[in-house]
């Protein structure tokens, strides 16, 4: 499929199959993230690969969603390290560019996931469970799996509402 299409199919998959994901395809998309553009190629992302059931039981404390997070087959949390940081802004923007990456790679694969932000509200206590550095800023959770439902087209507001101007 080329980009634009898998670009428009990509849907947020909150229903896993208990499928594993090989330790490869994981380590694709941790890759695939990091391909994604960085101010001056800090590269400002670390992650958390996290399959224990009793560490995503109590992840799955920690947010609203504690359904999807229980049933996906990996989680993937993604880290800002401060510690590389150079420009906040930038360094959120790929982040997300790098989440983006991630999830284009998984939908590519036939795998399924989402992203969860609501999870943030407890960033802390996620950084803590998965041991990592106090320079370590959680900012979202890939829920994934092989998807055990599909989910029909999103709807996109139209060119002429988000484009303001052009001249």
């Amino acid at each position: 499929m080329d980009a634009f299409e898998l670009i428009s199919t990509r849907r947020s998959i909150r229903k896993f199959t208990d499928k594993p994901v090989s330790d490869d395809l994981i380590n694709k998309i941790i890759e695939a993230g990091t391909r994604a553009p960085s101010g001056l190629n800090n590269q400002p992302w670390k992650f958390a690969v996290i399959r224990d059931s009793d560490l995503k039981t109590e992840i799955s404390g920690l947010t609203h969603y504690s359904k999807i997070v229980l049933g996906a087959n990996v989680l993937i949390a993604v880290f800002l390290d401060n510690s590389s940081s150079y420009d906040r802004t930038k360094d959120c923007q790929a982040i997300g560019a790098c989440i983006q990456n991630m999830l284009l790679y998984i939908h590519s694969t036939g795998l399924g996931a989402v992203w969860l932000g609501e999870i943030l509200k407890s960033k802390d206590k996620v950084l803590e469970l998965v041991q990592g550095p106090e320079d370590h800023e959680l900012m979202a959770v890939i829920a994934l799996g092989y998807p055990a439902e599909t989910k029909g087209k999103g709807s996109r507001k139209q060119l002429d509402e988000v484009v303001f101007f052009n001249k």
